[in-house]
Parts: C-alpha cells; structure tokens; sequence
C-alpha cells in the first residue's frame, strides 16, 4: 500500500505568498504527495490575552499573546486560490488545515482530497459537527488526546453523518520538536485495535527515522512539516525538515514500502539462485566402492547445493551404495 506523504508546509511561508509559493515547488520537488498549509483567522483562534506555548515563545523569542503572532502567519483567500493552483500545475495536492468552520468552508470550494482536524480541534464539537458535512476523507489529528478524548470525537463525527470508513486517525505528538521517548509509536496499532480506522502518523521530532518507523509499524498517511530554512524565527521552522531532508525522508518510505513485501515468507527469486550456491549437498567424505554400506563416517555435507539436501541424511545412511562414488562427489537419491 502507497503511503500518503503530506508536506505541512503549515505557517512556515511566515507570512509570505512567494514563500507559500516555494513551499509548493519544495514539496514537489522532494516528491511529496500533498502540500498542505493553514487557514485561519486569528480573531477566531484565540483571545486577545491567550498565552503562547513554551516552544512557540523559545522560536519566537517572544512571550506576547498568541495573536499578534497568529496575525503576521495568516493568508489571504486569494492567496490560498493561487497556490491551489501551483500545486496543481506542479502535479502536486494541495490542502490546508482550518481552524475555524467559515474557513473549512472556504478550503471546499478548492475541492482537497480530504479535511484535516488538528489536534486542538479535536475536543471543538461544533467544529467537529461542521467538519462531519464535508463528504470528504477526514484526517483526525490525536495529538493530546487520551483514548476517551478520540471515541467522543469519532462520534461526533459519526453522529454528524461522517462515516467511520472516512476517517483515518493520527497519532501525535504536540511538542516542537518532540523528544523520541515522547513518540510511542506502538500507539498506532493500539488506534487501529480500538477504533477499526486507519492511521496514519503526524510528527514533530527532529530527523526522518520516526516517520519512516511510523510506516514500518502500519502507517498509510505521514505528515511531516517543510520548511525552507529550519534557522528562521517562526513557531515551527526548528521541528520541520528543509527540502533535502524530506526528499531523503520520502525515498526512504518509498524503499521501506517496498520492503514490507506481502508477508508471505518465501524464497525470492534471487535468494532460489543463491540456495544452489550457499546451501549443501550430500557428498561422500571418501572412496566409496559398490555395494559398501554407507556409514557416517563415509559422507559429509559440502556446497554447491545442487544434490542430495543433507535434510535426507538419515535415509541415506545404512543403504547399500550402488556405484562408486569418488569423494566430493554428491550422493544420488
């Protein structure tokens, strides 16, 4: 199965439409399969005294509220329509995450392969009630989330009209970057177990390893955030990959995808050519003459593997040989 590859290019554009624009180019150049932004306004967001996180004041460098810095990140609508359209002229998704129900409005009408509920909105019934509306796949973001917090939000989902199929479950860490004993990626098979969903990984740490486990343990979907310059000012550059890391990162889930193979254990066609040279045969260890007995003292095991397998020693011992054999020379059934 083909892992879903998101380039959450996020707010990592600080700002910027020709930033937003290189974000594009960036995700299809590493060849990821959407690049995915955020759609909001601050004023729906947060109140005009709600603090930011540890990680957003340490990026930043700034202990204001949130919303002087939420207000420099956002982009406008038309903003949104032309980068839609750079990504389709890249041959690349596009996608946004809303954080509010005027803007999941707004991304329908750019028709993305699927709406995205962050983690924050994970506990926002209403938000979630609107989401439900959409017909489309749902990503559900489970960043902070207990099991408890995840069923009452798939059944608000369900309950809204949102099919339980559509819904694919990310599992998440909310820290900037998050520390690998954060991570538990073993929680992807405990979502699977409990909710019968898909899932997918959304990550925060530093490095490529951990989405690309993500994938080894059952992910279909990875969401890792792009950025162009993890050096800049900005509450996400440090947590994301610059575009050479993400293109490692997607050849790296590409090889790991076709490693998982089928799970049926047997011998590869390469592996069938190599058993004749590895694996041994059944030789004599000695002259043998007609008609001696053949003992164990007689025989041995040597490559190529190509006679009789030495798993068939003990019918071969105690039989009379009928024909010389010269030593190394394979034994005949």
């Amino acid at each position: 199965m083909r892992t879903l590859i998101i380039a959450e290019a996020g707010v990592n554009h600080d700002g910027s439409a020709a930033d937003a624009h290189a974000l594009v180019d960036a995700a299809a150049d590493a060849g990821a399969d959407v690049v995915k932004f955020q759609t909001f306004r601050a004023e729906r967001l947060v109140t005009a005294t709600a603090a930011r996180a540890a990680y957003q004041v340490r990026t930043t460098g700034s202990d204001a509220p949130q919303l002087a810095m939420l207000r420099a990140l956002e982009l406008p609508h038309e903003a949104h329509v032309a980068l839609a359209a750079h990504a389709r002229d890249r041959g690349i998704a596009f996608a946004s995450t809303a954080f509010d129900c005027e803007s999941l409005d707004f991304l329908a009408t750019l028709a993305p392969p699927f709406v995205k509920v962050p983690s924050g909105e994970l506990t926002n019934l209403p938000y979630l009630r609107h989401v439900a509306t959409s017909g489309r796949p749902v990503l559900l973001s489970t960043g902070m989330a207990t099991l408890g917090d995840v069923e009452a939000a798939l059944d608000a989902l369900e309950q809204a009209g949102c099919a339980r199929s559509l819904v694919t479950l990310l599992h998440c860490t909310t820290e900037y970057p998050a520390p690998m004993a954060s991570v538990n990626l073993r929680a992807l098979a405990t979502l699977r177990s409990a909710f019968g969903t898909a899932v997918g990984y959304s990550d925060h740490t530093a490095g490529i390893e951990v989405p690309v486990a993500a994938v080894a343990v059952g992910a279909t979907v990875i969401e890792k955030h792009l950025t162009l310059d993890r050096t800049r000012p900005g509450p996400d550059h440090a947590a994301s990959l610059e575009p050479g890391e993400f293109a490692a990162m997607v050849r790296a889930i590409r090889n790991v995808e076709s490693a998982l193979g089928d799970g049926i254990k047997r011998p590869s066609d390469g592996e069938r050519a190599n058993a004749r040279v590895a694996r041994r045969s059944i030789v004599a260890a000695r002259t043998i003459r007609a008609g001696e007995r053949l003992t164990a003292d007689a025989l041995t095991t040597r490559r190529p593997g190509t006679g009789l397998s030495p798993m068939r020693w003990d019918d071969v011992i105690g039989r009379v040989a009928t024909r010389d054999y010269a030593a190394d020379e394979a034994i005949e059934a």
